[in-house]
């Protein structure tokens, strides 16, 4: 599965949740979404908030994340509170832990409904009306819904989902039995929707699923991720920005490599799923790359695009690591110049093949991700020390404050933009959390 992080843009990732409080279309309607784990999450929770807001819907929306323990607590955590908060206020809960667990769920204070991910993005499942429904069997699924988003609230750059679910079964993974077997999003419908977005004043687009990489098989003609990009970039000119969540190592394309070296709107920052640095435990894990494809695609897409960052994501602590097996993790974190992580500790999954594995000490999976990052933090310095000096193309976010091509956190020293404008900046420096610059 491609999109760990362990889960789309994503993910394992840090996992961050994005509240947002605000009425939408009718203002005597309020909803609040509550959103935890990956990229495909937050495309989702704005989904709802549309279909929730047009149905008339109030109250609470808890969009949940399965990806690990810590996820999980977080979201049962800020369900208690917002059930002490706001007494009598209806609480909705969908997303990944809601659909494998439903009734653990229902259960919690102040939670009236439980809404599957087969339902949570189809209109009639939002109905003021509409009967409580059992959960159903996601694995069942034989097609995804495409809702069209024109707003993130409160975000310079919008997502848009491509692909859904995943046929791989890694071993550490539960997400499947979340979002059911892979669905891809046709073509048309991705125009569509990123058109719409560009025609709301958005510069920069992220394509968005559980296993972007498997895009396209169950579609007419089965089309590749890197048909579909290319075909998305030519029918949709005034994009300035398309940007990749997760990739597969295993299933980079052709088609997508050529983008990479010929596509100055593709951005130049890969995030990989990668999991791991020594063969042993990617074999363990189930994954279908080794070591020598993630040294080798480092080389192929620096030779293609010079100058290309590459991010991934990692899991510390597998069951059966040893010190050996971490050490070639850290060693290919410095050979592949590794410059944005995504650690995080081993987490056990119910029903999972690596639950059953001989597991490590929590304190030893906690040290090692912590080890991990610093390595990932001072990959980050070594690229930020590289780009002194040079001029960048920067989204903002906030009025002093944006990302780079690269994806590199970077801040004006002095003066202020509008949110969501590109403007030209040069590095001046560099700091802990990312860039300073002075507009160009």
């Amino acid at each position: 599965m491609a999109h760990r992080r362990p889960c789309a843009d994503d993910r394992p990732r840090r996992h961050r949740l994005h509240r947002h409080h605000r009425p939408r279309r009718a203002p005597a309607v309020t909803l609040e979404l509550l959103t935890f784990g990956c990229r495909l999450n937050t495309y989702e929770s704005e989904a709802m908030r549309d279909l929730a807001g047009k149905a008339g819907q109030q109250g609470i929306i808890v969009n949940t994340c399965a990806v690990t323990a810590e996820a999980e607590r977080q979201a049962r955590q800020a369900i208690r509170r917002a059930a002490r908060e706001n007494p009598g206020t209806p609480i909705i809960v969908t997303g990944c832990a809601a659909q494998i667990a439903p009734d653990k769920w229902a259960t919690l204070p102040g939670v009236t409904r439980v809404i599957g991910n087969a339902d949570k993005l189809k209109p009639e499942a939002w109905s003021l009306d509409a009967p409580p429904a059992p959960v159903t069997d996601i694995m069942a699924a034989t097609e995804t819904a495409a809702h069209l988003v024109t707003e993130f609230a409160g975000r310079a750059r919008a997502f848009v989902q491509v692909q859904q679910g995943c046929d791989h079964r890694c071993t550490f993974c539960v997400i499947p039995y979340g979002r059911g077997p892979s669905r891809s999003v046709p073509i048309g419908a991705i125009v569509e929707q990123v058109r719409a977005l560009v025609a709301h004043g958005y510069k920069e687009v992220v394509l968005t699923g559980v296993d972007i990489t498997s895009y396209g098989p169950d579609l007419p003609g089965q089309p590749r991720l890197g048909q579909m990009v290319r075909r998305l970039l030519a029918l949709v000119p005034e994009l300035p920005r398309l940007r990749l969540s997760s990739l597969d190592p295993a299933g980079m394309d052709d088609d997508l490599w050529r983008l990479i070296a010929e596509e100055p709107r593709l951005m130049p920052h890969l995030h990989l799923s990668l999991q791991h640095g020594a063969d042993l435990i990617l074999k363990r894990m189930k994954r279908r790359h080794l070591r020598a494809d993630a040294l080798a695609l480092a080389r192929r897409a620096r030779a293609l695009r010079p100058g290309l960052a590459l991010g991934a994501d990692l899991i510390a602590g597998f069951p059966t690591e040893t010190d050996e097996h971490f050490a070639e993790m850290l060693d290919l974190v410095a050979q592949m110049e590794l410059a944005f992580l995504h650690v995080f500790p081993y987490s056990e999954r119910p029903g999972t093949p690596a639950a059953r594995m001989p597991a490590l000490p929590m304190p030893v999976r906690k040290a090692r991700a912590a080890h991990l990052r610093a390595a990932g933090a001072a990959g980050a310095a070594r690229f930020y020390a590289a780009r002194l000096g040079e001029e960048e193309a920067v989204l903002f976010e906030r009025e002093d404050r944006g990302h780079t091509a690269h994806f590199a956190p970077i801040r004006l020293a002095s003066g202020q933009a509008e949110p969501g404008t590109l403007r030209r900046l040069r590095v001046t420096g560099a700091e802990a959390g990312g860039l300073l610059a002075e507009a160009a």
